[in-house]
């Protein structure tokens, strides 16, 4: 696995991870689960945007944008 690889998955753990501190109902499972279908992880697949660069509370913020307005910001 290259290290831009290895990057991404730990921006998806933290992205649930901050999903479950934001809603505490929600299982490490759904949470990954949101992560994983969401337009915000298409983007951050795509090494031109170099979200995995980027701090996870950043990339956060498109993921709750895309979460409450059906949009990534």
């Amino acid at each position: 696995m290259s290290e831009i690889d290895q990057m991404k998955l730990d921006m998806v753990t933290k992205l649930a991870l901050l999903l479950m501190e934001k809603q505490p109902e929600l299982t490490m499972e759904q949470a990954l689960s949101i992560v994983l279908n969401s337009d915000t992880y298409q983007r951050l697949l795509e090494d031109n945007t170099a979200l995995y660069y980027q701090s996870p509370r950043y990339v956060f913020s498109f993921l709750q944008t895309e979460l409450q307005t059906g949009k990534v910001g």
